[in-house]
This record gives structure tokens, sequence and C-alpha cells, in this order.
């Protein structure tokens, strides 16, 4: 996935009312930019932080920036905007890169399911079930390589474990895709001390035959791509103890 217009790069002042941003251009402008994160953004928020911006012209927008990336230590990136996973999975589907979801002839994005619940993407083929997939952006790193979910309370997202474990009940397959954006983490966990309720739902999901994976990202200021696949906990994840463990 590829940006529509050239990033700019930025300076954070502050972010504000979870979407917006204060932020210092390089020509010394200071604008306020969309956030398109309603999360806690725990460790990407930081004044001062280097971040790109997407810049518009269009007439209808009031803020003609938005915010994309932040760059961390080492020459690393993260991607905060979280519309960005669903794209790059639906790109990889198309291009059959995703390990264990190639051959499925049909690609349905935003399909009803469930009580009142969307999937992210529905595959069809003919002589196999269907493949409800489910795709949660991951930007959470607190401890050593690893990828945290989530960063705050998402009671949506343990929603979205309990309607996947009852497709996988029902006999269908059911897939939690986890995406990790950005590039200096190698595995992927729960974060059970900022949400018990979501690991307990994960722990339950995955007894009951939900798929759990999880994919890196490439990030460089022109776009993001979905890269290899990290490891996942295979531990319960309810009782795990938070960044201490592991």
């Amino acid at each position: 996935m590829r940006f529509q217009t050239p990033l700019q790069p930025a300076r954070l002042v502050r972010r504000y009312k979870r979407f917006l941003a204060d932020v210092i251009l390089g020509d010394g402008r200071e604008v306020t930019a969309h956030c398109p994160n309603p999360g806690a953004m725990m460790g990407l928020a930081e004044p001062g932080m280097r971040i790109w911006l997407e810049p518009n012209d269009d007439p209808r927008k009031k803020l003609k920036f938005g915010w994309r990336l932040v760059e961390l230590d080492q020459g690393h990136m993260a991607g905060i905007d979280t519309g960005v996973p669903n794209r790059i999975v639906g790109e990889a589907l198309a291009e059959g890169r995703i390990e264990g979801l190639t051959g499925y002839g049909t690609i349905r994005p935003e399909q009803r399911y469930g009580e009142n619940s969307r999937i992210d993407f529905l595959l069809g083929a003919p002589g196999r079930p269907d493949a409800y997939v489910e795709v949660k952006n991951v930007h959470l790193r607190r401890d050593g390589d690893w990828a945290e979910f989530p960063d705050c309370v998402t009671a949506r997202g343990a929603k979205h474990l309990a309607e996947l474990a009852r497709i996988a009940q029902g006999g269908g397959r059911a897939v939690m895709l986890y995406v990790v954006q950005r590039t200096d983490c190698a595995r992927f966990r729960l974060a059970p001390d900022l949400d018990p309720a979501y690991a307990r739902a994960f722990d339950a999901a995955r007894a009951a035959g939900v798929e759990m994976i999880c994919h890196g990202t490439e990030i460089w200021p022109d776009g993001v791509a979905l890269s290899g696949p990290l490891p996942v906990d295979s531990t319960p994840q309810a009782g795990r103890g938070g960044v201490a463990a592991g």
C-alpha cells in the first residue's frame, strides 16, 4: 500500500482528544493534524517525536494533514493509522501472500455475521468451509521484541473473539490476524494487565478452534506492506501476568 501523496516529516507537540495532534512542520509552521487512532498509543505519542504526515488538498476536509508514521530508535518505524492493516491484508489476500489463506476464489470485505457484527474478510472456495478473518492493528511494545495487544480495554475486541469462537464451534474456519504495525518486534503476545477480559476471551477462542496468527509489516515513508508471519505466544494469556513474563 502506497500513500496517496508523499509524506512530510514533522515534530509532535501534543496529541489530544484522541483524534487531534498539534505538530510543527519542517518550515516551522504549527498545524493541527488528524490522528486516525482511537487507542492509547502508548509510547508513540510523546512530545518531540519525529513523525510523518500525509497532506491533502480535499476541500471537504478541515484538517489538511493526516498523521501516518512515527520514527523509532535505531531506524525503526511504526504506523499509527488503524485503517492501514485492513488495506494491506486485503492486498496480500488478493495476491496470495498470506500463508494458509491462499486458494480462496472469493474475498469479500465487511460482511455481516453473528450478532450485529461485521467480519473484516470472508473467504470462500468450492469444497472448503468459508474462512472468517478478523484483522487487528498492533503497535504496542513494552518489553524486548514482544508486540502486545491491546493497548487499552477493548470490549468490542472481546466480542469479536466470541463471535469467531461460535463460528469455529459450528464447523467453520475462524482466523484472528494480528498485524504488527511497527518494525522492531519479532513475536506476539497479549497484554493481560491492560485488558484481562480480552485475554480470557482470547484463551477461550483459541480453545474453541480459532486460529491465532500474526504478521509483521514493512514500513517506509512511501507506504506500508504486510510482511512475514511472527510467532504467537502459545501459553495461556489470561494468567500470564503482564510485561514481566517472557
